[in-house]
This record gives structure tokens, C-alpha cells and sequence, in this order.
């Protein structure tokens, strides 16, 4: 009786340890992957990697994570429950800002050195190419996977593609930089953090024209949406500043550690994380209170470009725990 009592509670413990959200956050100055427990803010696993990784992408069905290195020219590809490295992509030019469609078939990965936008199927390794811009950078798509939204950071714009023939439908003018990149859940608006004139800019993408520009902290870098509300990371400020996502009204700005660039939500947008490149470390903050829930360090450089926040159970299967 005793035994079955000590096994129904190692099953328990591990279907609660497989629960937990994690985070995985690309090191771009030490070269590693840390993929952070996020219920105990813990570093669980790190993956090195290479290339100074910049850019991450969770599948939508959690099974694998997808990381860019600009300097070394590829993607990796992350099997998610395993926690190891799966194996490597191919990516031209410079690649940073990555997305995966919503059914997990592409991933889009913007060339930072170039002008282009490149698909790859992940299975087969095939490929093709749109031109965007200058410099482009984020990456989102529209929830219906229809739309591939980008900066291109030179040309002071966002970047409106057919995901299904990478044709161009717009080119819109929005703030200076124009870097990390958020939509709505209903595929309405776009959010654009732009570095250099310190501001946000909306977009009506079904308008396909910008609708607001909003003053935000010092060299905004990343965005997120939660609770109703717009998180937007601000490298010089070091603060996330907090706005209404229906008025753009301010909210808040959370004080937080030293050049915070990147920002994500969790899956039920209870929670939001941000990491602190200079000061190594990742936050949690209540997305509704806005208090500061917890930190953890993560390792040298953490970058996060994208959505680097994978669920508890996203692909409804619990994860491997490795030791």
C-alpha cells in the first residue's frame, strides 16, 4: 500500500513538474540556449549552441523551438520536450527575427544583413524568398496565418506579405527603427516598437494604414500584449512601459534590470517576462498588478528576440524532464 502511495505521488509530482510554463532564452554573449522553469525561476536545461543566438520562435504546438544565429548563418531547431538540440537549418545572410506559421509547417526568418525574408519548411530544408526592405528584423504573423508582418528597420516601415504567395500587399510608414513586433489575438492591429524615435505606432491591418503613434520609453525594442494591456521594453529607460491596448492610454512604467529588450506573455496572459541583456537576468511581472514576481539569472547576453515563452502543455502531452 505504502509503495502505491510513494509511486501515485512521483506521478503526481512529475505531471506538476511537466506543467510548469517555460522560457527559452537565447544567450547571445555566451553562445547557450537556458530554457528557465518558469514556476520556480530556474534555469532547468542550457543548450549551447553557437553563432551568438539572437532570435526565437515557439511552435505553436510547443513541440519545438526554433533560435537564430546571426553569426552563424543558421537556425537551430529545438525539440522542446527533450530539451536537446534537434539540428541545424541553413538560414542566409544574417538571420534574426524569426516566426512559425500557425500550423508549425514554416518558419520565417529575417535577414538583418540583406533585404529579404526567407521561408523555410523545417522538415525538408526547402525554401524561398520575398524582399521586404531595409534591414528587416521582427517577424509576427496574423493568428489566421494568413499575413507575414515585418520591420524593415531602415526603411522606417512595417511590411504587409501574402503568406501564401510572399507577395507584397503594403508598405506602411510607421516611427523611426521600427523593431520588435506584436499582434492582436483577432489579427486587427500590429504594434511596432521603434528604437529611435522612442514611441510605439499601431497599425489597422485591415485598413492596412497606420492609426496611432504613442511616446513610450527610451530606445523601445520589444512588444508584447496580456490582459488587455501593451508591454513594451525600453533598452536606455530600463523600464517596460505598460499602455490600455483600447485607448493606448498610459498605464505604468515598470522599473526593471539594466537594457531590457525583449518581452513576452504567457499562453493564459496572467504573466509577462522580459530580459535584461546587460544584466543577465529574466523577470516575471503580473501582468494585471504589475508587480514584480520573481527573477532568475539566465547566463551572458540574454537576447529573446520574439515569442520565447512556450505553455504547459501546448501540445496537450507532458514534456520529458531531463536531470
Amino acid at each position: 500500500m505504502l509503495g502505491v502511495a510513494v509511486a501515485t505521488a512521483a506521478l503526481l509530482l512529475a505531471h506538476s513538474c511537466a506543467q510548469a510554463d517555460e522560457a527559452f532564452i537565447p544567450n547571445q554573449g555566451g553562445g547557450d540556449l537556458a530554457i528557465v522553469d518558469l514556476a520556480s525561476m530556474t534555469v532547468a536545461a542550457r543548450l549551447p549552441l553557437g553563432g551568438k543566438p539572437a532570435g526565437v520562435a515557439v511552435a505553436p504546438d510547443g513541440a519545438r523551438v526554433y533560435v537564430t544565429s546571426p553569426e552563424g548563418g543558421f537556425v537551430s531547431v529545438i525539440d522542446a520536450r527533450a530539451r536537446r538540440l534537434e539540428r541545424r537549418l541553413e538560414a542566409p545572410g544574417l538571420p534574426f527575427g524569426v516566426a512559425v506559421s500557425p500550423d508549425g509547417r514554416k518558419i520565417y526568418v529575417a535577414d538583418m544583413n540583406g533585404r529579404d525574408l526567407t521561408e523555410i519548411d523545417p522538415q525538408s530544408g526547402a525554401s524561398r524568398k520575398a524582399e521586404v526592405g531595409a534591414v528587416p528584423s521582427g517577424v509576427v504573423l496574423t493568428p489566421d496565418g494568413a499575413t507575414i508582418i515585418v520591420s524593415a528597420r531602415d526603411d522606417d516601415a512595417l511590411v504587409l506579405l501574402d503568406a501564401a504567395t510572399l507577395t507584397k500587399r503594403a508598405t506602411i510608414a510607421v516611427g523611426r527603427h521600427p523593431f520588435g513586433l506584436a499582434v492582436d489575438p483577432a489579427g486587427l492591429r500590429a504594434y511596432a516598437a521603434n528604437v529611435e524615435s522612442d514611441d510605439l505606432s499601431v497599425v489597422d491591418l485591415k485598413a492596412q494604414k497606420l492609426v496611432a503613434t504613442v511616446k513610450v520609453g527610451k530606445r523601445p525594442y520589444g512588444v508584447a500584449l496580456a490582459a488587455g494591456r501593451v508591454f513594451v521594453a525600453n533598452q536606455y529607460g530600463e523600464t517596460v512601459s505598460v499602455l490600455d491596448a483600447q485607448n493606448l492610454a498610459p498605464l505604468a512604467a515598470i522599473k526593471v534590470g539594466e537594457y531590457p529588450e525583449s518581452v513576452a506573455a504567457s499562453p493564459d496572459g496572467a504573466k509577462v517576462y522580459v530580459t535584461n541583456w546587460f544584466s543577465n537576468e529574466l523577470w516575471a511581472i503580473d501582468a494585471q498588478s504589475l508587480k514584480i514576481l520573481g527573477k532568475t539569472e539566465t547566463g551572458e547576453g540574454p537576447r529573446a528576440f520574439g515569442a520565447f515563452v512556450r505553455g504547459s502543455d501546448e501540445a496537450g502531452h507532458p514534456r520529458l524532464e531531463t536531470r
